[in-house]
């Protein structure tokens, strides 16, 4: 199942590799390079068919968890001023994304949409310290009874040229939905209150609509 956001790239390059084979297979006469260029074409596509995979996921409701809504390695957990929104501090737990990752943005918690801001920005790498103040980024908050305001920031990378953000405000979400997606290579910062109990470790591998990253 490939998810809707990677339609029409996945048919505009099924066309350049099927005209690319034929022309190989035209003009190419030498067998090594014939087949090294094939054997580029083909793995080219496979490249981009698991890049916009989008798997389902079991996702278990649970208004006292906040699940990852990225596929990923957890690269930051620390105490944070959030100045963004909040204006006060919060633990913040990010989640980098590999271009071999899963690149669906899901809901960490349900609720009702308070909040959702698209910003332009630089391409940084993800992991940089100023990726999330500089680069192109989506800001989005969901509320509920049990965490109150969550917000999770979706942050493209040096590769990514454009984050889809469905969240609207004043929308109810349900926990592990499709939040959104972004576009080879990535990042999401999630921010949440001081007592969350956070169920992740630095380095940690995560997976989307399903990994605990915290309780309350």
């Amino acid at each position: 199942m490939f998810h809707k956001e990677g339609q029409k790239i996945i048919f505009i390059s099924l066309l350049i590799v099927v005209s690319g084979l034929f022309l190989i297979d035209a003009f190419i006469t030498t067998e090594w390079i014939r087949s090294s260029l094939m054997l580029g074409l083909v793995v080219l596509l496979i490249l981009i068919l698991q890049f916009f995979r989008n798997p389902k996921r079991n996702t278990v409701i649970n208004t006292n968890q906040a699940l990852s809504p990225v596929d990923g390695k957890v690269v930051v957990i620390e105490e944070v001023y959030e100045k963004e929104f909040f204006k006060d501090k919060r633990i913040q737990v990010s989640v980098f994304m590999s271009p071999l990752n899963v690149h669906v943005t899901r809901h960490p918690i349900s609720g009702r949409v308070v909040f959702s801001k698209y910003h332009p920005g630089k391409y940084l790498v993800a992991w940089h310290p100023k990726a999330s103040e500089e680069n192109e980024r989506t800001t989005v908050v969901v509320e509920n009874e049990t965490f109150g305001q969550v917000l999770y920031r979706q942050i493209a990378g040096a590769l990514a040229k454009r984050i889809v953000n469905y969240a609207q405000v004043g929308a109810p979400v349900i926990q592990g939905s499709d939040s959104g997606f972004i576009k080879f290579g990535s990042r999401v910062d999630l921010f949440l209150p001081l007592n969350s109990d956070i169920k992740v470790e630095l380095n940690q591998k995560v997976r989307g609509g399903e990994s605990v990253i915290a309780e309350l």
